[in-house]
């Protein structure tokens, strides 16, 4: 099974019925076969949006639990590449969040991303290659 990265925003959209991207990220997770793999930062950023209401945050965090994402750990020694990111792409801005998905494309060998922002056609990993955000979203 192929392993990709999902951000923040596709996890909200789907626990967020009032969100503009739910039904395009809930149509595109049904149909979506392959592993999902993000960040404890990445759970973070859902949790907060979602803080609107606890039984989202509830049902997500179940959703978690269930096995629907794999969460990868950063290591203290990321931190640095972290920094790094953080730096080079401070005029788009980078959050936390987005510098560990690229840090865990580099880890993992993992090319392709699930977001509804347009910033991962910017970021490039160490080997200079782009993530593919294979969400289409209509913007």
């Amino acid at each position: 099974m192929k392993n990709t990265l999902i951000d923040a925003g596709p996890m909200i959209a789907l626990f967020d019925s009032k969100d503009k991207y739910h039904l395009e990220t809930t149509t595109f997770l049904q149909t979506f076969n392959g592993g999902l793999v993000t960040s404890w930062p990445v759970l973070a950023e859902v949790c907060h949006m979602l803080s609107f209401s606890v039984a989202a945050q509830l049902d997500f965090l179940r959703w978690c639990e269930r096995g629907a994402v794999r969460i990868e750990d950063i290591q203290e020694v990321e931190v640095k590449r972290i920094i790094t990111l953080t730096e080079k792409y401070s005029n788009v801005p980078m959050d936390l969040a987005d510098a560990t998905l690229v840090v865990l494309a580099e880890r993992l060998g993992i090319s392709e991303v699930i977001s509804i922002d347009n910033d991962y056609y910017i970021y490039r990993t160490m080997k200079k290659e782009m993530l593919r955000n294979i969400l289409e979203v209509s913007r």
